[in-house]
């Protein structure tokens, strides 16, 4: 079944201790549909300046991603500069960020995509997330993804936004702050009585916790040995987590441990290379080999 994300498409300038890129295609709603295609047909709603580079619009295209509703907006894209330092490659350190044309960007849709199942809100303004709520008919899943910056400065739009989701993914550091709760069984609880029944917190290299009231489980993050570059590791995470589940149509346990499975192979790929680097070329075939990998070093003989 299609799925329909919003968030950003940004060019973005990426420091680590593996070297620096520049201009480098990049945003939330970038990155996840970049996971997501894998597994299903991904509808982008984003906005991006009249300088956003041609070659990344043929780019996603070819990728086979739906940009109908893609706006080029007056004015400049959104632009990100941030540096990894080595002794904390989970914590990205932003240096700038130029809004560009998303100070003025009201997300807008097509009449055909009001009427698909699944939507997901990847990183965004949690006022503009709820403005593309309104214009949905009816969706059979809704997901949602938000950040430190939108818990300390929009949190009453984020907390109203959190009741009108199924699923809500985070990373401990955010449920941690949404909370109040430093134990994550604890705090994922208190997700779930906000609102949406399925809660996914990402321990970055130290894996994922699944709660629901009807059960929970964790498994571990995909070992790998040298990260190139962070950036868009949780988008695409989310990218796989509701391709799969986009495609898989219910929404169980089985689904849910799969789903969530393939999330975890899909941003071990993302960490090996700057920005789509690793991911662009990324075929199903190869994650299920990666991900069968994975299974093995949770067997117990």
């Amino acid at each position: 079944m299609s799925l329909v994300v919003l968030g950003t498409v940004a060019l973005d300038h990426v420091k680590t201790p593996s070297g620096t890129k520049k201009d480098m295609l990049g945003g939330s709603a970038a990155h996840f549909a970049m996971a997501a295609r894998l597994f299903t047909q991904v509808h982008l709603v984003a906005v991006v300046g009249r300088d956003f580079p041609q070659r990344h619009l043929d780019f996603l295209k070819r990728k086979g991603i739906d940009l109908t509703s893609l706006k080029i907006g007056k004015g400049k894209t959104f632009r990100w500069s941030g540096e990894y330092k080595k002794t904390d490659l989970n914590t990205a350190l932003t240096l700038t960020t130029d809004l560009g044309v998303l100070e003025n960007y009201v997300p807008e849709i097509t009449e055909h995509q009001k009427h698909l199942p699944n939507v997901f809100l990847a990183n965004f303004d949690p006022d503009l997330q709820m403005k593309l709520l309104a214009h949905l008919k009816k969706p059979e899943l809704i997901g949602l993804d938000s950040m430190n910056l939108w818990i300390t400065h929009k949190l009453k739009s984020l907390k109203k936004l959190i009741r009108q989701v199924d699923l809500f993914v985070a990373n401990d550091a955010e449920a941690r702050a949404l909370t109040g709760e430093h134990n994550l069984i604890m705090a994922a609880k208190s997700l779930c009585h906000m609102g949406p029944r399925l809660i996914v917190i990402k321990k970055g290299e130290h894996g994922v916790f699944f709660y629901s009231d009807k059960f929970m489980f964790s498994f571990p993050a995909y070992p790998v040995e040298k990260v190139l570059d962070p950036t868009g590791a949780g988008d695409t995470f989310a990218g796989g987590l509701m391709g799969y589940l986009s495609k898989a149509r219910k929404v169980d346990e089985k689904n849910l441990r799969r789903a969530l499975l393939y999330a975890t192979t899909v941003a071990s790929f993302n960490v090996q290379g700057f920005g789509m680097g690793s991911t662009a070329p990324l075929t199903i075939r190869e994650v299920e080999e990666r991900m069968k990998t994975l299974v093995e070093f949770m067997a117990v003989p």
